[in-house]
């Protein structure tokens, strides 16, 4: 393989732009959001702030929310409304085990194939993500953390398994409890050191068995949902 590793965004769309129109803007400012945990599952996405702080239409609000319904990170019901998507434990566990299968197999081909290139790119990536956790970056950390998943799965050249475990991430993202103690579960750079190292080493299995390890660790990160009032102005960064 001769495609080197990119830098992901979590989302399909392209990077906002400062020229960017109010479907976009809102449509990154809401997914950075939710990808940074400020806004929790089953927060109310609601129709007539949104129109007043992107100072937009009705229907291009709606045609946000339904993009973010197809991605998997929001849920509109009818005659409720939008809100931030809150898979069920169920599900959750669905979830993992498809990502299991997926992350798997994408081990055994990028074990095989990847240059020395593609995994000095992955080391910077976990390097990032290691001192954005340390500085306090929780947002970024997240980004990166979900990113190694992403660049692994680039490496397979098979788009459409990097956007079925784009959704994937995306959606199990929203439910991975907010850890902040050093050395305990939060440190998933570490749970990712181990399976790069075992790449490195051009050891499949090893890497799939780090892999299996490490999401399986995710799932134990799992919180019970929990209600709560949230400001949507101050989430998205928009004081009133």
């Amino acid at each position: 393989m001769n495609k080197s590793v990119k830098p992901l965004r979590l989302a399909s769309a392209p990077i906002t732009k400062p020229h960017a129109n109010a479907e976009e803007r809102m449509y990154h400012d809401v997914y950075d959001a939710i990808m940074e945990h400020r806004l929790p599952p089953r927060t109310k996405l609601t129709e007539q702030v949104l129109c007043q702080i992107y100072d937009t239409a009705r229907h291009t609000v709606r045609k946000v929310l339904i993009r973010l319904e197809t991605e998997g990170l929001v849920e509109l019901e009818a005659n409720r409304g939008a809100f931030i998507a809150s898979p069920t434990s169920a599900e959750a566990k669905d979830m993992f085990e498809l990502r299991n299968i997926i992350e798997h197999a994408t081990l055994e081909k990028v074990a095989h194939n990847a240059t020395a290139k593609q995994l000095a790119a992955l080391r910077k990536c976990v390097d990032e993500e290691r001192a954005a956790y340390l500085s306090g970056d929780r947002p970024r950390w997240i980004r990166l953390s979900a990113q190694f998943h992403l660049e692994l799965a680039e490496l397979t050249d098979n788009a459409m398994l990097v956007e079925v475990l784009r959704k994937l991430v995306s959606r199990t993202t929203l439910l991975i409890a907010k850890v902040d103690a050093p050395g305990q579960n939060a440190c998933s750079f570490d749970e990712h050191e181990s399976v790069l190292v075992a790449l490195e080493n051009g050891d499949a299995a090893l890497a799939q068995k780090q892999m299996a390890h490490h999401l399986h660790n995710c799932e134990e990160r799992i919180l019970p949902d929990q209600s709560a009032n949230f400001d949507l102005r101050a989430a998205l960064g928009k004081p009133g």
